[in-house]
């Protein structure tokens, strides 16, 4: 069994604009800051304060734009994100749980089950190996584990309703 923190773990959330207002608006990089990422064998789950995502940089045409936002702006995007769009007061915990996984190609496919915001929804997770480390990026839809995307200026400026999200584990060590 190995369990990797957030110094081992990353998981970082990218957002989309969207509406009449969108060029105010800013994409951005979402980093979670305390997960636990337990894998058993062909199990694998994972845990999520859903209170620690931070805004790492605005992104410009899928670039980082590290200038675009000041320190006061990241932190009323992260209230929101944490008081509005996940409800953390009342769901404070992102968990996923493998039920299933396959070998597909160079990688593998992960199934189980994942629970934002109070609605459970199964899930299947292209997983690749990068260098050194486990890969999985996934386009979640919002609205299926109802979630609202965020609206600004009457809903001429709004979050689109797919986020991407993507996480990676170290490659277990191969035995000797």
């Amino acid at each position: 069994m190995a369990t990797y923190g957030p110094d081992a773990a990353r998981c970082v959330v990218l957002t989309f604009r969207e509406g009449v207002l969108a060029g105010v608006g800013h994409d951005l990089a979402l980093r979670v800051t305390r997960l636990e990422v337990t894998v058993e064998g062909e199990t694998v789950s994972a845990r999520v304060d859903a209170s620690s995502l931070r805004v790492v940089t605005a992104m410009h045409e899928g670039r980082p734009a590290p200038n675009e936002l000041r320190a006061g702006d990241k932190a009323d995007i992260e209230a929101t994100i944490r008081r509005s769009v996940l409800r953390a007061d009342r769901f404070p915990e992102i968990r996923f749980s493998s039920t299933a996984v396959a070998k597909r190609g160079d990688g593998y496919e992960l199934t189980g089950q994942l629970a934002i915001a109070g609605v459970t929804r199964e899930v299947t997770l292209p997983v690749q190996r990068e260098g050194d480390r486990l890969v999985t990026e996934v386009r979640l839809h919002q609205p299926d584990f109802g979630i609202r995307p965020h609206r600004a200026l009457m809903g001429t400026l709004r979050v689109r309703a797919d986020v991407v999200v993507r996480a990676s584990v170290p490659c277990p060590k191969a035995a000797g």
